[in-house]
């Protein structure tokens, strides 16, 4: 089978975008009934550099019919199948988007690029490209189609940099990976690196089509054919051109799996030792970053507290099974340094034991009885560590994080930070601190914390988290006094997120929420979320 990567000029200036539009044509012109397989690369109706997102918009809209239907007429012209990335647009905006051509020109697949760059996910006003980028915040499957009995996957630019995506193809037995792509910033070193270990990894042929930024350019470009066992077969470097070669998709590569072992490909082997319980969070549990999950939210507070007992580890999973967009809990530091939750400062209430959290060591507290004084039924529960919690349900909801102590300690602010960091779910969680004092200090030591300014019992709340640099404020309002549309409108306009402290009712959560409010804590998560169709 004969397959072709087309490796264009691309320029840095946006008056060449014209030629570079047509040198790119003028190659796939030269493609002939030979063929099998050809691939363009990424952003074929944007080819060379734009100044702005208006710019690169306008690229899209002037050129993007026209790649359409002269990529189409490319396929059949030299009945081969044909891999380009352009825009598409849909309802949501335009996607990042390698189309799959048959011989006969039909468009028989959309691969949308599963890990958008930066530019792409900024939008206008941002200084971004405003590409829509929906999609990337559910979870899915690698995109694998069949075309004449070969199984094609795909990768796009950015997408090569995700290490952890190469297992999960891997496992969808792919033939072919089709990588329409720029990496316009990594040494043909790094690149050739990158790809041969992507098709070792998989078992696959690569086909990757790049651009060249200059024939003596030692970055970007390296547009190539790669075989399963990590031998490349074509490497264009920063050759302008047209590279070309047979492959056999069938021709997979296995080795001895160990010493003496059966003859297994690469992942096989791995997948025999693999341990992702020592990895990085992932999969499907795992929800979007904070900044990516959506409003309006629910947060369960202290758990699904309102049917079990409160800051439990039974009261988290069930608000989390439920599907909850955020949980609350509340943190005391004990007498010998660790971190506990426990929403009042006294036990009395929640444990058949007396006395104040913080006169308290771990090991005292975890012979109290957190469960009991809910019911017979809760007997035996025991009092949560921040780092069970961490430990069981990081990455899978937003965690807000009330830190109740009016001090903070370097100590304890390093201890805070190291769990985040070792349960890998620094960007799903926020602090909700009332003390401006303990908000100064982790601002000032840790200023990449997100912070939700606690409520202080006036109108001023706003303002505090404007002085303070936050984030975010947490109104305590059960009965709909220190809140109005002001006060929420004012916090938007100085990019200030809103949380209200909280509410049972459905009808004043929907008043909450036409006010604009965020994120309403509630006890009746179940009650609030099925009425209000919101996480």
């Amino acid at each position: 089978m004969k397959v072709s990567v087309i490796q264009p000029y691309y320029s840095f200036d946006e008056k060449d975008i014209d030629s570079c539009y047509e040198g790119m044509f003028d190659l796939l012109d030269k493609c002939d009934e030979s063929n099998d397989i050809i691939v363009l690369p990424e952003y074929c109706d944007i080819p060379a550099a734009t100044k702005g997102g208006e710019s690169f918009r306008a690229s899209i809209e002037t050129r993007n019919k026209d790649v359409f239907e002269r990529v189409k007429a490319a396929a059949i012209r030299c009945n081969a199948i044909v891999f380009a990335n352009f825009a598409d647009k849909t309802e949501t905006g335009y996607r990042n988007t390698t189309f799959a051509f048959d011989r006969s020109g039909n468009v028989v697949g959309k691969y949308y690029k599963a890990h958008p760059a930066p530019s792409e996910v900024k939008i206008l006003s941002e200084g971004g490209n405003g590409v829509d980028v929906s999609y990337s915040y559910t979870a899915d499957e690698p995109y694998v189609i069949e075309i004449e009995g070969i199984r094609f996957g795909f990768m796009t630019c950015y997408d090569f940099y995700f290490y952890e995506e190469f297992a999960q193809l891997a496992r969808y037995d792919v033939d072919i990976i089709i990588g329409c792509s720029h990496q316009r910033t990594d040494t043909h070193r790094a690149l050739e690196i990158i790809n041969s270990f992507l098709s070792y990894h998989t078992n696959a042929y690569l086909l990757r089509s790049s651009v060249s930024l200059g024939e003596d350019s030692p970055i970007c470009g390296c547009s190539t054919v790669i075989a399963p066992d990590g031998n490349i077969l074509v490497d264009m470097k920063s050759k302008v051109g047209i590279g070309t070669c047979e492959i056999d998709p069938k021709n997979k590569y296995y080795k001895p799996a160990g010493f003496k072992g059966k003859m297994k490909s690469h992942y096989e082997y791995i997948e025999e030792g693999r341990r992702p319980w020592l990895y990085r969070n992932g999969g499907k549990s795992v929800v979007p970053f904070d900044r990516y999950m959506p409003y309006p939210r629910l947060c369960a507070h202290r758990g699904f507290s309102s049917a079990l007992p409160e800051n439990t580890m039974v009261s988290f999973g069930a608000a989390i099974a439920l599907g909850a967009s955020e949980i609350e809990f509340d943190l005391w530091v004990t007498k010998d340094g660790e971190l506990v939750s426990c929403h009042d400062a006294t036990l009395d209430r929640v444990s058949n034991g007396s006395g104040y959290v913080w006169e308290k060591t771990l090991d005292e507290l975890k012979t109290l009885d957190f469960g009991v004084k809910y019911g017979e039924k809760y007997q035996g529960l025991k009092i949560a560590t921040f780092e069970e919690i961490l430990a069981k349900f990081a990455s899978q909801t937003v965690m807000n994080i009330h830190y109740k102590p009016d001090t903070m300690s370097d100590e304890t602010l390093d201890k805070i930070v190291k769990l985040l960091h070792k349960y890998d779910c620094d960007k799903h969680v926020y602090l909700m601190i009332t003390s401006d004092e303990v908000i100064r200090k982790v601002k000032s030591l840790r200023p990449e914390m997100k912070i939700c300014v606690g409520e202080d019992g006036s109108y001023r709340i706003v303002d505090r988290a404007i002085e303070l640099g936050c984030e975010m404020v947490q109104i305590f309002t059960p009965d709909g006094k220190n809140i109005n549309k002001e006060m929420i409108d004012r916090a938007h306009a100085h990019g200030i997120n809103v949380n209200v402290f909280y509410s049972d009712s459905v009808d004043f959560a929907r008043e909450l929420l036409d006010m604009g409010a965020d994120t309403i804590l509630t006890n009746e998560y179940l009650k609030l979320s099925g009425a209000l169709g919101i996480k």
